[in-house]
């Protein structure tokens, strides 16, 4: 009895070893197929901005006009070859910020087909996957800062005035090692405002004659909206990375308005602003 146990526990082990061996890798013929023809371009739309792409083949063309999408196209001097390959026009890999995707291309010389103009990458036909550096995606960002804009303003926690202009710190959140910041701005005069940039600089609280200024630029990760000229009111949600500075210093947040009027707002965060942060 014991013997036709250990038997039995080493037929099992053995299959689950061999099972774990197939479906380590991921076949050609496993692959989602996608008809690509003649002189037509062929877009995939990414549900997040696309990190890497690899085209298996130099027939095929292939740009991102935009972060999320990804186009083909078949060079016309490469028609020939790849037609004689029989059909299989390669394998185009995608990968976005938390997956990757992989598309069997099948080439079909003939015009009056009826191929696809657009593939959508469907969580289907992806795998999940660590890419060092996300910690979250643009989709999750996106995410988080649309449940913050549902919340009321609430009591402000920071806030600047200059020019007919205010700046109201409503909300700071965190995520992961990502820092939120709830921003409006208020235009009370009659001119409406252009923005030119934003920029976040850490920098001295207290500057004297004597010191030299010590001013370090930080960019966001991501922000909701764009920048852009409003009349009256302007809510936008930034996201930074995590950063830590002493208490000798500031983050300064600059609205610069376009030339001519140039009219310039800082709002200041202490440390502490983002020490009370709380959690998302």
């Amino acid at each position: 009895m014991k013997k036709s146990f250990v038997f039995l526990m080493t037929i099992l082990c053995f299959a689950q070893g061999l099972y774990a061996q197939q479906q380590a890798g991921i076949y050609r013929k496993d692959l989602p197929d996608i008809l690509i023809g003649p002189d037509i371009s062929l877009h995939f739309i990414s549900p997040e901005p696309i990190q890497y792409v690899d085209i298996s083949t130099h027939a095929i063309a292939g740009d991102l006009p935009l972060k999320n999408v990804l186009r083909l196209k078949v060079i016309p001097d490469s028609a020939a070859y790849v037609g004689r390959s029989g059909g299989g026009a390669g394998i185009v890999t995608i990968v976005g910020e938390s997956f990757i995707a992989q598309y069997n291309l099948r080439y079909i010389d003939n015009q009056s087909f009826a191929f696809p103009s657009q593939v959508n990458i469907l969580p289907e036909h992806t795998r999940p996957l660590d890419v060092p550096g996300i910690s979250l995606t643009s989709k999750e960002m996106q995410g988080f800062a649309m449940r913050i804009l549902q919340e009321p303003a609430g009591k402000t926690l920071r806030k600047a005035k200059a020019f007919g202009l205010q700046a109201r710190l409503n909300h700071v959140y965190t995520a992961g090692d990502h820092i939120f910041l709830d921003i409006t701005y208020y235009n009370h005069s009659n001119l409406p405002y252009q923005v030119d940039e934003q920029r976040f600089k850490i920098e001295d609280k207290k500057i004297t004659k004597a010191t030299n200024v010590q001013s370090v630029e930080i960019k966001p990760v991501w922000q909701l909206y764009p920048n852009t000229s409003f009349k009256k009111q302007y809510r936008n949600i930034y996201v930074l990375k995590k950063v830590t500075f002493p208490g000798n210093k500031v983050l300064n947040i600059e609205l610069t308005e376009k030339q001519i009027s140039g009219r310039v707002l800082t709002l200041q965060l202490k440390y502490g602003d983002i020490l009370e942060a709380d959690a998302m």
